[in-house]
């Protein structure tokens, strides 16, 4: 079932839209007489690829996600743990293991260090384990806090969850009733915080990370097309769809 949702939910990303309807609808032009339904599909692909492009509907929608739980600025002084849920790790061994952090992991684990030090006693724990070849996000993420000064006494490790459904499961068995600040990427919040009180977490939502971020004023750059618009587009749709299932199964 694990695969089966990453398969179906990284078919119908927006990107992957785009490139099937456009893929279809050229072999129809150029191998078929359905010259119609071709130029349709080619339409629809191109207008896809300019929405996902210029973040046209998809920025919105992902900034009200990031929006929906404030940052941390004062730490509630009775929370005993910072849980850092991971956001993905490479397996690449030619680089060392503390450099092999996502973005998303890399800010998640920076905010977390940051509350872990206004907390004295508390612990920091870390979340995440190996998916599909992937890197461990919870091992990567120990060493470069202890790099970075944390006690590794201090620090406790989950090495096994594959999602936040796990996560949040398995974080709780280590928990307790204890608070929680929970910290992961401000898009990923709203389900997270979900799944992890439908498990008894006492969490605070610590949200970082955020992708849509604007400018004062005007830029050239505004004029074109940019990555930033597709990772938009692509990390709302991977959070709506999560979002959606978890309600299909009733945990949201």
């Amino acid at each position: 079932m694990f695969l089966f949702k990453k398969l179906v939910s990284n078919a119908i990303m927006p990107l992957s839209l785009c490139v099937l309807l456009l893929l279809i609808g050229l072999v129809l032009l150029w191998f078929t007489h359905r010259q119609k339904t071709g130029r349709i599909l080619v339409t629809a692909g191109s207008v896809l690829l300019l929405a996902v492009s210029y973040g046209w509907g998809f920025a919105p929608a992902l900034k009200a996600l990031e929006h929906e739980y404030p940052p941390v600025t004062n730490v509630a002084a009775d929370a005993k743990w910072v849980a850092v849920l991971g956001g993905g790790t490479f397996s690449d061994a030619e680089i060392p293991l503390h450099a092999r952090l996502s973005e998303a992991s890399l800010g998640r684990l920076v905010e977390g260090i940051r509350l872990y030090r206004q907390l004295p006693g508390a612990t920091l724990l870390v979340s995440g384990g190996r998916v599909f070849g992937s890197g461990s996000d919870a091992e990567s993420m120990r060493e470069l806090a202890v790099s970075l000064g944390v006690n590794p006494a201090d620090i406790r490790v989950d090495e096994e969850s594959p999602d936040t459904e796990t996560q949040a499961l398995i974080i709780r068995q280590m928990v307790g009733d204890d608070k929680v600040l929970l910290v992961t990427s401000a898009s990923h919040m709203p389900r997270a915080v979900g799944l992890f009180r439908l498990a008894g977490v006492n969490v605070v939502p610590a949200p970082t990370h955020y992708v849509v971020q604007d400018n004062a004023g005007f830029s050239p750059a505004d004029l074109f097309p940019d990555s930033d618009s597709v990772l938009a587009a692509q990390r709302v749709a991977y959070e709506y769809m999560g979002i959606v299932w978890a309600k299909l199964r009733g945990l949201l």
